[in-house]
């Protein structure tokens, strides 16, 4: 196992360091940092303009491979992720803004996988029943809305059954007063303002999991070793969980591991629409200010996550399936 891993992780790491230089050069060639100064008034010197662009290392006028090679050197060397556009360290803010986004999506993604699993196999199970098909509509429904309009419908049914009051919050991700508070008053304000942004999220994602999951399943229910199992004297329930939905998964795993981590950069419009300010908002924002930096930081971010999901999914698809030896 442990030499299997070494080569996946070898493989990977390729992988990550290619993604992360391309997303810099892309970053570096498309994005005008000078831009943000531009139409100022009163109107900034140029020289003025050009000392910062260099200090925090996103000069236009510079080389892209010269502006690469000392953002890697700073990475690989210090751990340092460079400065924004406006000279704050990013090093500060990702790490606050990863926890942000922790928070919502830690939950959020793990109930929606479940709960797609499940509702996708007992669909299947129960076949253009009447529970099937509502489950179908209800997730192409939900498939064919963007995932921001979704969003805006909660807000305004939690505002109208609010009726005046605050019990389901729907902007941001504490009140004021419960800033850096973790007291059981201040949990249960965050968790009131998690709510909806995370219940987004779910149905999204029970939609999105419960289509594959149904057609997973529907494609081993006539499966021989059921037959066999059933045969033996296992109950149909218990033959359909211990063999058939522990086959029926493994072809959903590796949309489930992938699609989890990349929702740390890509759950963009839930953060924006609920005022988060977590990695998708920064995303946004860096590509809107024209930052080299924080997109390239973002970029390392995902290609990272992108590594530890393909490591994962390997683990679990060795766990899940008896017929895969490592070696």
């Amino acid at each position: 196992m442990g030499r299997y891993l070494l080569r996946r992780l070898a493989g990977h790491l390729v992988l990550v360091i290619v993604a992360a230089s391309l997303t810099y050069v892309l970053a570096g060639l498309s994005l005008n940092p000078r831009a943000r100064f531009e139409n100022r008034n009163p109107p900034l010197p140029e020289a003025a303009v050009t000392r910062t662009l260099d200090d925090v290392n996103m000069n236009p006028d510079t080389p892209v491979v010269t502006r690469f090679t000392r953002w890697a050197g700073d990475l690989v060397g210090h751990g340092d992720l460079g400065r924004t556009v406006s000279g704050d360290s990013l090093n500060d803010d990702f790490g606050r803004r990863v926890g942000v986004s922790t928070r919502l999506l830690l939950l959020a993604t793990f109930a929606g996988s479940v709960l797609g699993v499940a509702v996708g196999a007992y669909g299947a199970i129960r076949q253009y029943r009447i529970s099937d098909r509502f489950s179908t509509l209800a997730s192409f429904f939900v498939l064919a809305m963007p995932v921001f309009v979704i969003g805006v419908a909660l807000k305004i049914g939690a505002t109208a059954l609010n009726d005046g009051t605050q019990t389901l919050k729907v902007l941001g991700e504490y009140d004021a007063q419960y800033a850096g508070r973790w007291d059981p008053a201040a949990l249960l304000n965050r968790a009131q303002h998690m709510l909806l942004p995370a219940l987004t999220l779910i149905i999204v994602q029970v939609a999105l999991y419960s289509r594959y999951q149904r057609n997973t399943m529907l494609d081993v229910l006539g499966a021989d070793f059921l037959r066999t199992a059933r045969a033996k004297g296992l109950r149909r329930r218990t033959a359909l969980l211990r063999h058939g939905l522990r086959t029926a998964v493994l072809p959903v795993v590796p949309l489930l591991v992938y699609n989890i981590v990349l929702l740390f950069a890509g759950a963009t419009f839930v953060e924006k629409t609920f005022g988060w300010h977590g990695m998708g908002e920064l995303l946004v924002d860096a590509v809107a200010g024209q930052d080299v930096n924080a997109v390239a930081a973002v970029g390392v971010f995902t290609a990272v996550l992108v590594l530890a999901a393909g490591l994962l999914s390997d683990l679990l698809y060795a766990a899940l399936d008896p017929r895969v030896r490592v070696r």
